[in-house]
């Protein structure tokens, strides 16, 4: 049995929010790699870093709902599409300071991720796709009330 990374075991029983919370970590550890690859002036590190970002921004935008998310999920869109804008600039000029301004924009709304991760009431207005196992076969509140409220009345 293969063993399980630090990494990995603390995502154990995390929550949706928390994953996601977990991919802008590991977007901004890449970004901190490209920046760092980009004052060594090391191509190829930078590009693989850039690559792994980019890639979870592409991944957080198309899990968006906007049908469900409405305006927040128009904005993390375009906060999205940004990001992914202004990483692969600062990786065609090899710019340090091009990354570490991406870096505090996503460690900005990431940290408005892991406030949302605090509120168990959270993980219900995630996309089923971004929801834990747990969390998507847990039944709504109100489709528990109307449940317990169907099961008191009699003919």
């Amino acid at each position: 049995m293969e063993a399980m990374s630090y990494q990995q075991q603390s995502l154990v029983g995390a929550t949706g929010v928390e994953l996601i919370v977990a991919l802008y970590d590991a977007a901004i550890r890449n970004l901190y790699r490209a920046a760092d690859s980009a004052r060594e002036e090391d191509v190829i590190g930078r590009r693989i870093a850039v690559k792994k970002a980019v890639d979870i921004f592409i991944y957080l935008q198309a899990r968006l709902r906007p049908d469900v998310g409405g305006r927040a999920a128009a904005s993390l869109s375009d906060f999205y599409a940004a990001m992914f804008t202004m990483t692969l600039e600062a990786s065609h000029i090899g710019s340090v300071d091009g990354f570490m301004e991406v870096i505090d924009c996503v460690r900005n709304v990431r940290e408005a991720w892991a406030i949302v991760a605090r509120d168990p009431d959270a993980g219900k207005v995630l996309p089923r796709e971004l929801r834990t196992r747990e969390e998507r076969f847990v039944a709504p509140v109100h489709a528990q009330q109307e449940q317990a409220a169907a099961s008191r009345w009699s003919a």
